[in-house]
């Protein structure tokens, strides 16, 4: 595995955890300030990796555009979204975060129009398809998306320029402070955060 392909795959797991999320929300303080409660953060959040949602309803017309059919389930051009959850309630609040990783090979055009493709796709009647452990919650779609691209330290310039000449929020992850040794698993404990969690 190429060290660029490594940084991807390690930012994907890092981030697919609630810790690491809210790890990467505490970089950009106006996404941190989403989250509905601070006192209880981790169930507040929740992460669905590669996430897949359910679009309900067509909205192309004239025969232009991407056509949907109803209920028609599609993964996402995204890396993560991160969902807000009411911890008392245990109902999915409206701010959505779509986080894009830097992915190995891809330039400036190819990350933005994977944000640009999200866009078209939710912006339809949609719901998430949720894992078993979040499946009781509410997970109605939201008209209120918010992105946030990862960069590592090798990303080229010129997406950081492009990015900042879009308006658009990032982060820089320095990969010199990552570990390019895989552990094997039989080496990881529970303290590690192999145990299934269940939802409370």
């Amino acid at each position: 595995m190429s060290v660029k392909q490594f940084a991807y795959e390690t930012l994907l797991t890092q981030y697919s955890d609630r810790d690491g999320a809210i790890a990467l929300l505490r970089q950009y303080r106006p996404y941190l300030e989403m989250i509905p409660s601070m006192r209880r953060p981790l169930e507040s959040v929740l992460v669905l990796p590669l996430p897949v949602a359910r679009i309900r309803r067509s909205k192309t017309e004239n025969g232009t555009g991407d056509r949907f059919t109803p209920n028609t389930a599609m993964q996402l051009p995204c890396d993560l979204a991160i969902l807000m959850c009411d911890p008392e309630w245990k109902v999915k609040m409206g701010p959505e975060i779509l986080v894009f990783v830097h992915r190995p090979n891809e330039d400036f055009s190819d990350l933005l129009m994977r944000w640009r493709q999200t866009q078209v796709y939710l912006d339809k009647d949609y719901e998430w398809l949720m894992p078993h452990c979040y499946e009781d919650i509410l997970c109605e779609g939201t008209d209120k998306l918010y992105p946030l691209f990862v960069l590592s330290s090798d990303s080229p310039s010129r997406i950081l320029k492009g990015l900042a000449g879009a308006h658009l929020p990032y982060v820089v992850q320095t990969t010199s402070q990552m570990s390019f040794e895989d552990e094997p698993i039989e080496s990881l404990t529970v303290e590690d955060g192999l145990e299934i969690e269940e939802w409370e």
